[in-house]
C-alpha cells in the first residue's frame, strides 16, 4: 500500500518475510499518532498492542482491552503513518470460540483502521484459526512464548523454555503457527537458545521480545523504552528492555515550571496574552 502524502510506498508483508536471515527487522509499538509518526520513520513494522491498556489506561492487565478500543488506535497509527507495516493486536476473548468469531472480528478491525495484518495470542491450539483467518486474506502474525492474555493461567510472567516439556511445546506451536499460514511470529520471554532453535526452524521471521539477539527482529513497548511507562515515573521495566532516554523526567519537569509560573501569575505574560484593538493581533487570532 502506498501513501497518499509523498508516495513512499508502505512496508509490505512479503518485504518483513524477505528480510528473514538477512537483515534484523525493526519494530516498535505505537498507540497514538505522535508516536506512531516518530516511529514510523525507522521501524519496519508498528505494533498497535493491546498493551495499551496497562500503558495508557492503566489497566492491571491486557484482558479488559476491547475491540473498539483497538479500532480507535489503530485507525490513528494507521493514518499517521507512511512506511511502517501496521499490524493491530486482537484483545483477548475476540478470537478464541471460534474462527467465525476470530474473522469477524478480524475483519472488522482490518476494515476500520487500514492495518494489514492482526496478531493473535497462541500457539497449535490457535493453528485451526490462524489457517481460516489466513486462507480468506486476513495477514496473521502469531504470538508464543509468554503470552500476556493468558499470564494468569499459565504461572504469572517469567521466561518460557526452561523444561523440556516447555521447550518442546514452543517448538511444536511455531512449527504449527508458521504451519497455518502465519507471516510472522513474536517470541516473547523465551530462553535464548530455544529462540535460536526456532528462528532456525521456521521459515518466517522471528520478531524478540525478552527473546535476545538470536531473532529475525526484536519488538519494543516504545513507552517503556522511553521511560514513559502508564505505571508512572521509578516503574521497574522488564529486564529485556532498554531505555534509551527518560522522557518522564522532562515532562514532570516542565509540569512543575508551568504550576509555579500559573501560582506566581509569571504565565502568561504579556507576549501570551491577545490585545483585541491592535490588527496584527487580530491576523493572528484569525490565523
Amino acid at each position: 500500500m502506498s501513501t497518499q502524502k509523498t508516495g513512499v510506498k508502505r512496508t509490505t508483508i512479503r518485504g518483513i518475510a524477505q528480510k528473514k536471515g538477512r537483515d534484523p527487522i525493526v519494530c516498535l509499538t505505537a498507540y497514538t499518532a505522535p508516536v506512531a509518526r516518530m516511529a514510523d520513520q525507522h521501524a519496519d513494522l508498528v505494533l498497535v498492542g493491546d498493551s495499551l491498556g496497562m500503558v495508557l489506561y492503566g489497566m492491571e492487565s491486557t484482558v479488559p482491552v476491547s475491540v473498539d478500543m483497538m479500532v480507535n488506535h489503530g485507525r490513528a497509527v494507521v493514518g499517521a503513518t507512511e512506511k511502517a507495516l501496521v499490524v493491530v493486536d486482537m484483545p483477548f476473548g475476540s478470537y478464541q470460540e471460534s474462527a467465525s468469531q476470530a474473522f469477524h472480528n478480524a475483519a472488522l478491525i482490518m476494515k476500520e483502521t487500514g492495518a494489514a495484518a492482526v496478531k493473535l495470542e497462541g500457539g497449535a491450539e490457535m493453528a485451526e484459526t490462524v489457517a481460516f483467518l489466513s486462507s480468506r486474506g486476513i495477514a496473521v502474525m502469531g504470538h508464543i512464548g509468554l503470552q500476556p492474555q493468558s499470564v494468569h493461567a499459565t504461572g504469572g510472567y517469567r521466561v518460557m523454555g526452561r523444561t523440556d516439556r516447555e521447550q518442546d511445546k514452543i517448538m511444536n506451536d511455531a512449527r504449527a503457527i508458521e504451519k497455518a499460514g502465519a507471516f510472522g511470529l513474536v517470541l516473547e520471554c523465551v530462553d535464548t537458545d530455544l529462540a535460536a532453535k526456532v528462528t532456525q526452524d521456521i521459515s518466517i521471521p522471528t520478531i524478540g521480545i525478552g527473546a535476545s539477539s538470536v531473532c529475525d527482529g526484536q519488538i519494543l513497548v516504545t513507552e517503556d523504552m522511553i521511560g514513559l511507562s502508564g505505571h508512572g515515573v521509578g516503574h521497574n521495566v522488564p529486564k529485556f528492555v532498554k531505555q534509551y532516554t527518560n522522557v518522564s523526567l522532562d515532562i514532570e519537569k516542565a509540569i512543575t515550571l508551568y504550576a509555579d509560573d500559573v501560582r506566581a501569575r509569571r504565565f502568561p505574560g504579556a507576549e501570551h496574552a491577545y490585545n483585541a484593538t491592535s490588527e496584527s493581533e487580530k491576523l493572528k487570532v484569525m490565523k
